[in-house]
């Protein structure tokens, strides 16, 4: 299977429509890539012999024989994703098939002298603890910012005290794997095109709401970069240029209405002397935590004093809620997407968000786009590496070649560990 022949093209097809869509028959295959049964015939066969296709249950037939279903290999391959945060890193083991082997949580500074250093040793040390039976494929690396480019991985991320850090080139010299470093909203929409709603979906946006605001833009079926890699920086949209600094540098920024940072400024704005707010010091820290520095932390006691009823906890959710959802409905009426995904820390409390983002969000909506789905999906802490690990999971599904050589590498290592 070496070589990159139009056969190669072709495997390479027939794993994408696999893995975005789930199990197939051969007939099914050769319909939706417009090949000759004789064509999907032999290159299935290969792909089974190299342990990457199985055969699955029967399909139920109408009449006939019952077609034959097949589906990846899970175990033929594994990646180790990597979330970068202001304080600490997150990184988890997963398989071809989206099946989470494991995860870790490592304290971690960016903005120490040493910090690139501590980030390569740390992933190295998770790298040697995993290896073996499946093979690794390669690491992604989701941040809060932008990357030039998957494959090169040059990153600007403000949040972390970073300008043109080559965290890409690093840790391949370090690691001496392929390497995919990427924003973090833009992963988790890799995921979502592998494993979640965008399964179904070629144009879709996903919305993050947490300690930032962030978006991703996937139009026929890949995730628009921009030009430098930067677009989808939908907590920099303006909204109000008397509102509130944002940590960008400029004033009344999305995000600075909505992030985790906007949240509590509004409680403490609101805050009466008793209610939701009694549970946040002036700096809007959460007294419950032991080191009380979280921002998150604190929004989720804000969230527990709304869901027991306070008024003015409800209050900012709701007007936060209904900023997020104009904001929404205008990059919707620009885009012009089928669905929109939300993910983040922030869903935990999406009951309370919902109710201003709705009714603002239907309001701001160009005609004939007022019923449009916005679905929210489950979180957890694990879910920012899981869309890093799923950079290098994609690759073996884009014959586009969208992470250039390094998405090439990591091709060859799923075919030689297969072969």
């Amino acid at each position: 299977m070496a070589g990159t022949d139009r056969g190669d093209l072709t495997r390479t097809a027939i794993l994408a429509l696999l893995g975005t869509v789930g199990p197939l028959s051969r007939s099914e295959i050769a319909r939706e890539l417009d090949l000759s049964p004789a064509t999907v015939t032999q290159l299935t066969k290969e792909l089974i012999g190299h342990g990457m296709l199985e055969e699955l249950d029967l399909k139920p037939s109408r009449g006939g024989r019952p077609a034959q279903r097949l589906g990846l290999v899970g175990s033929a391959g594994r990646a180790l994703g990597v979330k970068v945060t202001a304080d600490h890193l997150v990184l988890v083991d997963v398989r071809l098939d989206g099946e989470v082997l494991g995860s870790w949580e490592l304290p971690h500074d960016p903005a120490a002298p040493d910090a690139l250093e501590h980030l390569a040793a740390a992933v190295e040390s998770v790298v040697q603890e995993i290896s073996g039976v499946p093979p690794l494929l390669g690491v992604g690396v989701g941040v809060p910012g932008s990357v030039d480019d998957q494959a090169v991985g040059t990153v600007n991320a403000p949040t972390l005290g970073w300008q043109a850090m080559p965290v890409g080139d690093r840790l391949r010299r370090r690691l001496n794997l392929p390497v995919l470093v990427e924003n973090d909203v833009n992963a988790l929409a890799a995921a979502e095109r592998l494993y979640g709603r965008g399964r179904t979906h070629r144009d879709f946006l996903v919305v993050t709401i947490g300690r930032g605001v962030g978006a991703a833009i996937v139009a026929d079926g890949r995730v628009y970069r921009g030009a430098r890699g930067g677009a989808g920086e939908f907590g920099h949209l303006p909204v109000d240029p008397e509102g509130p600094p944002c940590g960008c540098g400029a004033r009344g920024c999305l995000e600075a209405f909505v992030g985790s940072a906007g949240l509590l400024a509004a409680a403490r704005h609101k805050e009466t002397g008793d209610g939701a707010a009694a549970s946040l010091s002036p700096t809007g820290t959460d007294r419950s935590r032991p080191d009380g520095r979280d921002p998150l932390g604190a929004v989720a006691a804000l969230g527990r004093a709304a869901a027991e009823g306070d008024v003015i906890a409800c209050e900012v959710f709701a007007e936060a809620g209904a900023i997020l959802g104009r904001a929404t409905a205008g990059l919707i009426n620009v885009v012009d997407p089928e669905v929109v995904v939300v993910l983040g820390e922030g869903t935990a409390d999406w009951p309370l968000w919902r109710t201003g983002f709705e009714p603002a969000l239907r309001a701001q909506l160009y005609p004939g786009r007022r019923d449009i789905s916005v679905e929210v999906e489950s979180w957890d802490d694990t879910s920012w590496a899981q869309g890093a690990a799923a950079l290098v999971l994609a690759t073996p599904f884009d014959a586009a070649g969208a992470a250039g050589e390094q998405g090439r590498l990591v091709r060859a290592r799923l075919i030689g560990a297969a072969s």
